[in-house]
Parts: C-alpha cells; sequence; structure tokens
C-alpha cells in the first residue's frame, strides 16, 4: 500500500507540467484518472512523432508522463459528458486541471463550481504566465513560458553563439514538482482543516525561480559579466573540457585557493602551482584564455577513465558530462532506482524515469504501462454507478468513448 494509496485524483490537463504532477502522486500510490477529450485523447500522446523529437515506435513521451493512469475519454463540451466529470469530482480529493479561462468558463468547471459538489477538493491549476495580468489567458508552453519568458533562454549561450531551444519537458517537469508540493500542501491543510483548497503555480514563475539567481541580481541592479565562452571565460577553473577520448567533463572548482594546487598535482604538474601567470586568483582570472588553453592540452592526453582515477585520487571537484543516450545507462543512476523497469511492458523489457523523490522506508509503485485513450472508460463509469444501458448512451451520443 503505498502512502497516498486511498487518493484519488482527476488529471484533467494536457500535455505535460500538470499531469507529470499526477504521476509523481501516482508513483506513491494515488489513483489517478485521466481524463482525455476523444477521438484522439491528449496530443500530448503524440509528441515524440514530431521533429526534432527522436524517432522511435514507442509513444516515449506518453509512457513517461502516464505511467500508472486509468484514462476516461469524456467530451466536456456535452452536458452528460461534464454530468460525468462532476460525478466524479465528488468522488475525489484532487482535480488537477491546465485549462485556461475562457475554457474554464466554457466548461463550468471553476474551483467554485467544483467546490460545490465537493467541498474537500484540492483544485490544482497550472497555467503558463499566471492568474491575473494581461497574459493570462494566453496559452503557454515550456518553451514560450519558463524557458524565454524567464530569461533562461537568454542566459543559456556561449559568447558567439546563438540562443538555442530547451529540451521537450524542460520546464514541466520541475513545473510539475512544484505542482505536486503545493497539493501535497493543500491536503496538509484539509487534514487540519477539513476544507479543500486551491493552488496553483506556473510556467513563468517556476522559470523565474529556476533563473533567479540572475533575476536577483538583476533586482538588485547588478552590473552583468559580458557573455562567456569556453576559452572566452572568467575562470577557466570552472569550465567544460573534453579528454582523448572525446569524452566531456566540467570543471567546477569553486574555492580556488584550495582547488588550485589539487587540480595541478592531478595534471602531473606541480610546477603550475606557483607559475607567475597563474599563481594567485586573480591572476589566473585575467589570463584566464591561457590557462584554458593549457588545459585542453593537458586533458587531451589521456582518456576520461584515467581523469577520473586521477581526479579521484587528488580530490578535484568534476562532473561527467554525457551525452543522453549514455545517461540512460548510467550505472549510479541504475543503482539508485532512477530508472525502473516497467512490470507490464507488453513486449519487451522497458525501463522508465522515475519522479525524483524518495521516502524512507516506503517503496514507490512499480511503474505500469500509460493506457490507451478510454481505456478504462467502461469500468470507471460503472464505478460511478452507470449501468450498462447509461454506459451505451453516453457512448452512442460521444458524450464518452471506450478506448
Amino acid at each position: 500500500m503505498g502512502i497516498l494509496s486511498g487518493l484519488r485524483v482527476i488529471d484533467a490537463a494536457t500535455y505535460i507540467a500538470g499531469p507529470c504532477a499526477a504521476t509523481v502522486l501516482a508513483d506513491f500510490g494515488a489513483e489517478v484518472i485521466k481524463i482525455e477529450r476523444p477521438p484522439h485523447g491528449d496530443p500530448y500522446r503524440y509528441l515524440s512523432q514530431l521533429p526534432p523529437m527522436p524517432a522511435a515506435e514507442d509513444l516515449y513521451c506518453w509512457i513517461l508522463d502516464n505511467r500508472n493512469k486509468r484514462s476516461l475519454a469524456l467530451n466536456l463540451a456535452d452536458e452528460a459528458g461534464r454530468e460525468v466529470f462532476l460525478r466524479l469530482a465528488a468522488t475525489a480529493d484532487v482535480c488537477i486541471l491546465n485549462f485556461l479561462p475562457p475554457l474554464v468558463a466554457r466548461f463550468r468547471l471553476s474551483y467554485e463550481e467544483l467546490r460545490a459538489v465537493n467541498p474537500r477538493l484540492i483544485y490544482a491549476h497550472v497555467t503558463g504566465y499566471g492568474e491575473l495580468g494581461v497574459d493570462a489567458d494566453q496559452p503557454g508552453y515550456d518553451f514560450t513560458a519558463y524557458w524565454a519568458r524567464s530569461g533562461l533562454m537568454d542566459t543559456m549561450y556561449a559568447a558567439g553563439s546563438e540562443p538555442c531551444r530547451s529540451p521537450a519537458g524542460f520546464g514541466d517537469h520541475p513545473t510539475g514538482m512544484s505542482l505536486a508540493a503545493a497539493i501535497l500542501l493543500a491536503l496538509y491543510h484539509r487534514e487540519r482543516t477539513g476544507q479543500g483548497s486551491k493552488v496553483s503555480t506556473s510556467l513563468a514563475a517556476n522559470g523565474a525561480w529556476s533563473n533567479g539567481c540572475l533575476i536577483q541580481a538583476a533586482l538588485c541592479g547588478a552590473t552583468p559579466y559580458e557573455r562567456q565562452g569556453h576559452r572566452r571565460t572568467i575562470n577557466a577553473l570552472v569550465n567544460h573540457y573534453q579528454a582523448r577520448d572525446g569524452q566531456r567533463f566540467l570543471l567546477c572548482l569553486i574555492d580556488t585557493q584550495k582547488d588550485w594546487p589539487k587540480l595541478c598535482r592531478a595534471l602531473g604538474r606541480p610546477d603550475l602551482v606557483e607559475e607567475e601567470r597563474f599563481r594567485t586568483p586573480q591572476l589566473r582570472w585575467a589570463n584566464a584564455g591561457l590557462l584554458v588553453d593549457l588545459l585542453d592540452a593537458e586533458f587531451a592526453g589521456k582518456d576520461l577513465a584515467e581523469w577520473i582515477r586521477l581526479f579521484r585520487e587528488h580530490d578535484v571537484l568534476w562532473g561527467r558530462a554525457p551525452a543522453t543516450e549514455q545517461v540512460a545507462g548510467d550505472p549510479q543512476m541504475l543503482a539508485n532506482g532512477v530508472f525502473p523497469r516497467i512490470a507490464d511492458s507488453p513486449d519487451r523489457e522497458l525501463r522508465t524515469v522515475t519522479s525524483p523523490v524518495w521516502m524512507e522506508g516506503v517503496e514507490k509503485e512499480s511503474p505500469r504501462w500509460a493506457p490507451a485513450a478510454g481505456q478504462h472508460t467502461r469500468e470507471i463509469l460503472q464505478s460511478l454507478g452507470y449501468d450498462e444501458e447509461a454506459v451505451a448512451q453516453l457512448l452512442a451520443r460521444g458524450a464518452a468513448m471506450a478506448g
């Protein structure tokens, strides 16, 4: 029994930020019912088929963010479909939505309207830009609202290059974690008061939180440094390098007084400790380009495995910078359960990425295959009191769809 066993969650959101919050709750035992629009379901199902996403037969985006859920396909524009939703909401603990305000009004699914049928309901709303202001009604994806609007896109490119795209879900997944935290906060409030509540977060606010150090600098009137690059850097000891075998890694030597001698010994160059051009932090900053050239040449002399041995031997703080395909087989992440097996993968052994939270003494749910659109429509309708004839009528008029 998961720690959230007995909690019923309605996932009525689309794409990633809202649904992945429900996935986190499902990982700890919550029952999640995914509401999808007939006939095709959540458009996120098909994101992996659009260039430039990696090509695969599996709908891998859907697998990642909709495991351990049941799918109920409802047409909320049909009054009978809305009635099913209200009946479900009366039995639920949490309802997650990401509808824009005009759609909330059209479907009559505001917090006040759902609270009328279930005062204990936690209403969790995720938006692109927040619920107030001139952009409140504007649609936002993580690419636009999290990555671009927050200034992250402007920050994360090197001198001489141009801004790049963010990976799919880059801002959605941390935003989903914020929403999951807000839901758990509201559940704690309900435990104390008996009352439900509305919680919300936005992609833009989470982007601002991720970029918080630099935004706080701007709020304080700080003067930014000129844009950096591999060689055009202020600090050669916080930089990326390449070993002889082409493997990339990062140095992160922040305590330069202590870390510089360690690096010199790892390089087999103790003479560099007192080298006049690099002897002090100020000199290393002033001669950063020269130091980068020196380090590039040194690191090109050995494979990464040998540098790992030397870095560990001399207590040098570093980090791998692998390709995503290498991360998928990272033994450290495998050892820590980051990539659990999908228990009922239909035709082969397959792993997924778990939510990044663990609790001592609590076992997370084994991932199960993400549902087809409307796969569980009949059984959910029957559990809500619809008999076979009523179910058939809902299906015939298009208010619901069975997959």
